[in-house]
């Protein structure tokens, strides 16, 4: 059995719109790839779908609404056997305003 020299890391991406979140992932990827990292992703998760509804009128009209989605998408990315390297070329990695990265050791 071998054993795993590096550190393992998990990256949860979250944001509303999805070209956004696929090209962080990439780069967050390419990244990885060009340290020396294994790499496993991005698995996408579950959107989550939020709808609200907004009386047109106060008074009048009360059944009338408009209903507006909000959409979170969520991606997963694993990178195992990262090096000191792979950790601070992913610091110092800019993203996309509207991206949220979570990332765990």
């Amino acid at each position: 059995m071998a054993q795993d020299t590096g550190i393992k890391i998990r990256i949860r991406l979250k944001a509303y719109d999805h070209k956004v979140i696929d090209q962080s992932a990439k780069q967050i990827i390419d990244t990885a790839i060009r340290t020396g990292a294994n790499v496993a992703g991005p698995v996408p998760l579950p959107t989550r779908r939020s709808t609200y509804t907004v009386v047109k009128s106060p008074h009048v009209y009360k059944t009338g609404g408009e209903s507006y989605e909000r959409r979170v998408h969520k991606r997963l990315v694993d990178i195992t056997n990262a090096t000191p390297k792979t950790i601070d070329s992913l610091q110092n990695l800019n993203l996309p305003a509207g991206v949220d990265a979570e990332i765990r050791m």
